[in-house]
């Protein structure tokens, strides 16, 4: 039987070998189906000794699949500040990107490069004091690497939305939303203002400025209006305004009376 399963494992290895690693990645490793040219810039058979220049960041590759993936998540492309231990290696730019904390070609749960998540994994880089600093000392940030890197598959309201309320629900004095997502209480003020809505429609009703002129702090996840087109989420000011709204400036960027 040994020898069977010895000669088994000679034959695939011999196969795999014999297989560009186009085919193995487009068949056995993430991304799926993905031929290797549409990310690496190199000619002939990709492998690691030429797979190193991309066509575009790894943040808009990424994205072509995990269309949220930035939209609310530890940053990327950018040079940190700290070097990060070696097990996080930079890109040769020397720029944090998404393959610094994420492996790309296995198929692990979160493809991440340790078997660390949550507070242990942002202790990897981070010290206590960092997240001390934050208003809500750091849980926020700490839960997620992005607040949700998914399209929304939960009806009306976005994913964005959901997990914000798994702490901020019913039971926050500062905040109550209700089942259909109209917002009952921000802190001392009563007001009614929905998430879960089509910004679209409620331009084709009137009174609201186009999406094209929006500004790109207000997100609208998968077009709907979220708890992150007007607060921040995944940042070190959890829950501040993506844009000041002295004289309701954050208000008339969207509604135009």
């Amino acid at each position: 039987m040994k020898t069977v399963i010895a000669l088994l494992s000679f034959t695939l290895l011999a196969a795999l070998l014999l297989r560009t690693s186009q085919d193995i990645a487009a068949t056995i490793t993430h991304p799926v189906d993905i031929p290797c040219v549409d990310c690496h810039l190199a000619k002939g058979t990709i492998d690691q000794t030429n797979a190193e220049t991309l066509v575009a960041s790894q943040e808009q590759l990424c994205q072509a699949c995990h269309q949220n993936a930035l939209t609310a998540s530890h940053p990327s492309g950018i040079t940190p500040t700290n070097v990060p231990p070696a097990i996080f290696p930079l890109d040769w730019k020397g720029d944090l990107t998404c393959s610094t904390c994420h492996l790309v070609h296995v198929n692990t749960p979160g493809k991440l490069r340790v078997e660390r998540e949550g507070k242990a994994l942002c202790q990897s880089c981070h010290d206590e004091e960092f997240f001390n600093a934050m208003k809500d000392g750091g849980s926020s940030v700490m839960a997620f690497g992005h607040l949700d890197a998914r399209q929304s598959i939960t009806g009306d309201i976005d994913n964005f939305s959901v997990q914000c309320l798994t702490c901020h629900d019913s039971l926050d004095d500062e905040l109550r939303v209700n089942v259909n997502g109209e917002v009952l209480r921000h802190g001392s003020q009563r007001i009614s203002h929905p998430i879960g809505r089509r910004y679209a429609d409620a331009v084709s009703y009137g009174g609201y400025r186009s999406i094209a002129s929006l500004s790109p702090k207000i997100v609208l996840p998968d077009g709907k209006i979220s708890c992150i087109s007007c607060h921040q989420g995944y940042d070190e000011q959890h829950g501040a305004l993506v844009l000041d709204n002295r004289a309701d400036g954050l208000c008339f960027s969207c509604h135009d009376l």
